[in-house]
């Protein structure tokens, strides 16, 4: 096995890997059943998947054809930074503006938080 067929193969298992959180991203935004779990699956599984592609497409042009691409790991950078804060923001947004949490099995810690503030700020 030379050096070749390793790169080759670290390429399509980035490619596979970000592919299948890619899926796993697509079935959490259509299965789960409220905005905040929905909004979990497309940050964390999303970004993941975005940035194993990212990567297989900077090593194949590394590696492969000598061709380094700053863009490619700015944007991996970028993505890695800023995924995780929009979907956290987007979820607190949610909650702030009233969105209802699932019924099952979902404890909401801020609630009394949020009562308290209210009475505390009149």
């Amino acid at each position: 096995m030379n050096v070749s067929e390793i790169i080759r193969f670290f390429i399509g298992f980035f490619l596979v890997v970000g592919g299948f959180l890619s899926l796993v991203t697509a079935f959490g935004l259509l299965r789960l059943p409220d905005v905040y779990t929905r909004n979990h699956a497309a940050s964390k599984s999303a970004t993941l998947g975005v940035m194993s592609i990212l990567l297989a497409t900077f090593l194949y042009f590394y590696l492969e054809h000598g061709h380094f691409n700053s863009r490619v790991i700015l944007t991996i950078a970028f993505v890695f930074i800023t995924a995780p804060v929009a979907g956290h923001l987007i979820s607190r947004a949610a909650y702030n503006s009233g969105v209802k949490l699932w019924d099952k099995s979902v404890r909401d810690d801020l609630k009394g938080k949020k009562d308290y503030d209210r009475q505390n700020s009149q």
